[in-house]
């Protein structure tokens, strides 16, 4: 029975993802027509309001990555992603926004 529990736990344990760096997250598609109509100024304001939403989530993100590995290694569970630390989908879109807001940029020859 010990075992069984022991076998369970252990499962569990390594079935729970670990949260990610930041530099290791794909961004997530966003297509260019979200940014298209706006002109060459809103575009730098849309693109810096986001760099500043993706570092204050990097920094959450790796906060949790590094709780994550404190926790694995102390008690053998991802504290952080276990108890919603985890901001790798955010920083996802975030870093998608990003890449439509510089495609549109590009395309639009803003400077």
């Amino acid at each position: 029975m010990k075992i069984k529990l022991i076998l369970a736990l252990s499962l569990t344990v390594f079935s729970v993802a670990c949260a990610k760096r930041p530099d290791a997250i794909v961004p997530v598609d966003i297509p260019m027509a979200a940014y298209s109509n706006l002109n060459c100024q809103s575009l730098a304001h849309e693109y810096s309001r986001e760099k500043s939403n993706l570092a204050v989530l990097s920094k959450q993100q790796n906060d949790a990555a590094t709780g994550d590995a404190v926790g694995v290694f102390l008690i053998g569970v991802p504290a952080s992603s276990t108890f919603g630390g985890n901001k790798e989908g955010q920083v996802a879109v975030s870093k998608g926004k990003i890449n439509a807001i510089e495609a549109v940029w590009r395309n639009k020859g803003c400077r």
